[in-house]
């Protein structure tokens, strides 16, 4: 079947999630008894809120900027967490699927799936006026901004909303900020864990209540703008010869300035314990996330983000700690503490306020 021009994969039993859309008994869709006796009015819903979301997840051949989207999932909510559709399909990466036992799609199952540029136009459809919703949004937007710019396309995505710190902001007792977690918290049954459909259908049963109490105390949402890629390489760019009389970018990444740390450095950071808001941290080679978006995310958590590493620097992350960089010798000669991306993100889940003035 074709959406403009596009193939889509429909939910079928056996090899995908029934249609719950179709069905009476929708597990998504509240089920609401009458009421006896006169209702009491529901509180305003914040004017402030969006309209509509889109929650998306999808699956990976892996997290490196050159992994490749194998399917994607995307729910549409309406301004109070409503489901209004939902769509599924798989995707070619044209490449080695990457962790088969995890995700469960091979070679054979992917070879007649759509190129990402063939679902393009239904996958903007769905997005478009809405906000992206998903379970560590930074890694989803990472991933389909990248699928975007190799298909020479803009993803019409203005701003995202993580679950993660929306769970944060609204202090739920969560052991950890696992999707399994936020499930069992609102009661939600996981059905088939790393499937894009699934996944998305979970954090969209568990989205609405979230967002539904965030209106009720009049909790401002984490939302964050999204910045697409407007160009895309999959080969490093060559070098520049020696001699050659000007600089020239060999990055991707345009130039940007960064907005100042509110925070006064609190000191440098000690292994093992929290990182705290103001610290400075630096980075040093390839990343998994996308270097802007994972540099944005420690300047959402209120760090400083340097551009080499002195005295103050707090943590270098790096994945690959034996490079010989200029980054990395000046943090063994300064003693500065480095970790790699994972252990990273991991810290910071649990960033430790600045510490208040005077």
């Amino acid at each position: 079947m074709r959406f403009g021009g596009c193939q889509w994969w429909p939910v079928s039993s056996g090899t995908m999630l029934e249609d719950r859309m179709a069905a009476a008994a929708d597990p998504i869709a509240p089920k609401i008894g009458q009421q006896p006796g006169p209702q009491t009015p529901p509180a305003p819903w914040p004017s402030a809120y969006p309209q509509g979301y889109a929650v998306v997840d999808v699956e990976t051949t892996g997290l490196a900027r050159d992994d490749r989207i194998i399917s994607a999932a995307v729910y549409q909510l309406d301004a109070r967490g409503d489901v209004q559709d939902h769509w599924y399909t798989l995707v070619n990466p044209q490449r080695d699927p990457g962790p088969v036992w995890i995700h469960g799609l091979t070679s054979a199952v992917l070879a007649d799936a759509p190129l990402f540029p063939e679902i393009v136009p239904e996958l903007s459809r769905r997005l478009a006026d809405r906000v992206l919703v998903a379970h560590n949004a930074m890694f989803d937007w990472s991933m389909i901004a990248r699928e975007y710019a190799r298909a020479a396309a803009t993803a019409p995505v203005e701003q995202r909303l993580c679950t993660i710190a929306l769970s944060k902001e609204l202090r739920l007792p969560l052991p950890n900020h696992k999707l399994e977690s936020l499930a069992a918290h609102y009661g939600v049954v996981q059905e088939r864990a790393h499937h894009a459909l699934d996944d998305a259908r979970v954090l969209a049963e568990a989205f609405r209540p979230s967002l539904r109490r965030a209106a009720q105390e009049n909790v401002r949402l984490p939302l964050l703008s999204c910045q697409p890629l407007t160009e895309w390489s999959d080969t490093p760019a060559p070098r520049q010869h020696a001699a050659a009389p000007s600089y020239r970018p060999t990055s991707w990444r345009p130039s940007r300035k960064r907005p100042a740390c509110p925070y006064p450095n609190p000191g440098r950071y000690e292994s093992g314990g929290r990182l705290v808001q103001g610290m400075r941290v630096a980075f040093s080679g390839d990343t998994s996330v996308d270097r802007e978006l994972l540099e944005d995310r420690a300047i959402e958590a209120g760090l400083h983000v340097a551009t080499s590493v002195s005295r103050l620097t707090s943590l270098l992350v790096t994945n690959d700690p034996d490079a010989r960089t200029s980054k990395t010798a000046k943090a063994a000669s300064f003693g500065t503490v480095v970790i790699d991306e994972a252990a990273f993100m991991q810290l910071l889940q649990d960033v430790a306020p600045a510490p208040a003035s005077g």
